[in-house]
């Protein structure tokens, strides 16, 4: 052999590169199994404090998850990630109102005074989204209920005429101790929808209301705080103090350093800094690296991983850099898991089955975007596109998003002309789903369904259990419906994804 051809040097050295895999290129190995799939347990954990009942997360991506998502998504047992193009004063105010929704006790009681008009009163419940409302005195004890059967359509009252005139001043109250179950017996016994709270002075705290109490028996999944609220994720960058502490103090429960890059110094020392002066869990994110976990494993709560997976983004053909999603979790994994910190999967899942694929990887929960944005929970507009309903879905990368102030996530400044942008991500279009808890039932479903193919019952046994085999091209293809016309598409397959 030529002497010349054996040499080695700084750049051909660079060409002995190992292999990074992905979703499409492993198969899970299945194995002698007492598991029924219905009965897998998907319960897991995001953070190093907090818990979910379902291994899921939607994006913190702004036509994904605002407040009517995170709400959805915590009742079901899974976590929202508010995205963080929102000002600050919008983001906090997103915040509470997914702690207030769902609330056994309503704190922040829309009242009456008994001297109010009838009219005003009726506009106000209007505005303000209710019903009824508890009467009170200057003083805040109870002194009667007025609702809208009590004065529409004024048969028996005037417009012009006081509350105190048209209210129900036989009042059923309770104390602050009171359950859900009592509540509930007290309004069937009396015929009522809701019943004030009251102190040991008789001052009006709070309400319960049916369709709260029935609220939360339909939701026996969601996951919530110590004090029995919904639970919230939002996304902060690495620099923005102002923006972590203030949800944090809104009631965030974890709060997700969001940056394309997060193994980079000047971001961890960003992650440091913030996690330092808030009270929630602190997840570090994106990473995609072994190095990347080591740096950040010491302080994070939990650790995102996927450096250009997402189906809108193009980090990857951009800057040339990226890592294959199944080798990036297993690399970080390895590391997050000798300190029993959490990891989640970022990106590239089209599948319940690539889900839990990530799961075997190493991940203890996923993060899914794209799959959510077609659902009426999520933020983007409706548009009609040769008489098929889609959904507006952009990544965080593109120049929409970065016009949006987002464009710090890729470690870039505000450039003065819209054409200086270096995007990473483009915008598109997700076909219209419906609602998010059909997409979660099946999305579930196949990960419980991988769960029982391998014989684990529970998300930690299955990630000791669980193997992997790898899979030829060949094998791709015979994995998915072949050599037929598909006439009636299934709930979790379309063959255009």
């Amino acid at each position: 052999m030529d002497k010349r051809s054996q040499r080695k040097g700084q750049f051909t050295d660079k060409l002995d590169v190992p292999e990074a895999l992905t979703f499409d290129d492993v198969l899970l190995r299945p194995k002698e199994s007492r598991v029924e799939p219905d009965e897998a347990d998907v319960s897991t954990r995001v953070s190093t404090n907090v818990d979910l009942n379902v291994p899921i997360l939607s994006a913190a991506m702004d036509t994904v998850t605002e407040s009517d998502m995170a709400i959805a998504m915590a009742r079901q047992g899974g976590l929202g990630v508010l995205h963080r193009s929102l000002d600050v004063e919008d983001a906090v105010a997103e915040v509470e109102r997914v702690k207030r929704a769902d609330e056994l006790v309503i704190r922040d009681v829309v009242t009456a005074a008994p001297d109010q008009t009838v009219r005003d009163v009726d506009a106000m419940m209007e505005r303000e989204g209710v019903s009824g409302a508890p009467v009170t005195g200057d003083d805040g004890d109870v002194l009667g209920i007025i609702s809208g059967t009590d004065i529409r359509p004024y048969l028996e009252v005037g417009e012009s005429d006081e509350v105190r005139e048209a209210m129900t001043d036989e009042v059923v109250t309770a104390g602050e101790d009171v359950t859900a179950r009592e509540a509930l017996e007290l309004m069937y016994e009396h015929k009522i929808e809701r019943v004030p709270i009251v102190d040991e002075d008789g001052h009006l705290t709070g309400l319960v209301t049916m369709q709260g109490i029935l609220q939360r028996r339909e939701y026996q999944d969601a996951v919530r705080d110590e004090n029995d609220h919904l639970r919230v994720g939002v996304a902060v960058g690495p620099f923005e103090e102002e923006r972590a502490v203030a949800t944090d103090e809104a009631g965030a429960d974890v709060l997700f350093i969001d940056c394309a890059h997060a193994h980079n110094m000047n971001v961890i020392e960003g992650a440091r800094a913030i996690k330092a002066q808030v009270e929630a869990d602190v997840v570090v994110g994106n990473v995609g690296t072994r190095e990347a976990a080591e740096d950040i494993v010491d302080f994070a709560d939990g650790i995102k991983v996927g450096i250009g997976p997402g189906s809108i983004c193009t980090t990857r053909v951009v800057s040339g850099a990226g890592m294959p999603q199944i080798t990036a979790i297993a690399e970080v994994a390895d590391v997050a898991a000798d300190h029993d910190v959490p990891v989640i999967a970022d990106g590239g899942i089209r599948y319940s089955g690539d889900a839990i694929k990530a799961i075997a990887a190493g991940a203890d929960a996923v993060m899914l975007g794209s799959y959510f944005a077609g659902t009426d929970e999520a933020p983007g507009r409706v548009i009609t596109v040769d008489g098929k309903k889609y959904k507006q879905y952009r990544g965080m990368g593109s120049v929409g998003a970065m016009q949006s102030g987002d464009g710090d996530r890729y470690l870039k400044d505000e450039p003065e002309d819209d054409e200086e942008y270096v995007p990473e991500g483009v915008e598109a279009a997700e076909p219209y789903k419906g609602s998010l808890e059909s997409e979660l039932f099946q999305l579930v479903g196949g990960m419980q369904s991988g769960m029982g193919y391998v014989g684990a019952p529970t998300i930690p046994e299955f990630k000791q259990r669980s193997e992997f085999v790898r899979v030829s091209s060949a094998g791709q293809t015979e994995g998915h419906p072949h050599d037929v016309m598909i006439t009636d598409e299934a709930p979790n397959y379309s063959p255009t994804e």
